[in-house]
């Protein structure tokens, strides 16, 4: 495997494979409605794409008020530190523009990676799109 990049996308331009990897994992993998995936936030989300080689295998995204979400790696790829660089870029790009606090939505099965970069649990457990969650919280050390 070669190294992971990790590279601001855009809505746009980018569309296709931005669609290709959140299909792939919240719609087929684990039955989310398109109709929840999709929403008006995504036309003016900064998007990030993390690529191994020039394949994109994983997204994000981060609005303008620090809130990451649509954190997607393909199955394939995970376990071998892509959500890491994808994260550590996002926290990069939203502290150089100011946002010291960021805050995502995290499906309870992922909380110990978000907490190893960072995020505390700061809400009990909920479900969206019928899959448990909890809100974190990462705050600039």
């Amino acid at each position: 495997m070669s190294e992971i990049q990790v590279r601001l996308a855009h809505w746009q331009k980018d569309n296709a494979e931005l669609r290709r990897i959140r299909e792939a994992v919240f719609i087929a993998e684990q039955s989310v409605a398109p109709e929840l995936e999709w929403d008006a936030e995504d036309a003016a989300a900064t998007h990030f794409l993390a690529y191994e080689g020039d394949y994109a295998v994983g997204t994000a995204r981060l609005l303008d008020d620090g809130q990451i979400g649509r954190v997607a790696v393909l199955k394939d790829w995970r376990g071998l530190n892509v959500g890491h660089a994808l994260l550590a870029a996002v926290i990069a790009h939203a502290e150089q523009h100011g946002l010291n606090v960021q805050q995502l939505s995290a499906q309870v099965q992922a909380t110990a990676f978000y907490e190893k970069l960072g995020f505390r649990i700061v809400s009990g457990e909920y479900l969206e799109a019928g899959i448990p969650h909890v809100d974190m919280v990462r705050n600039q050390p």
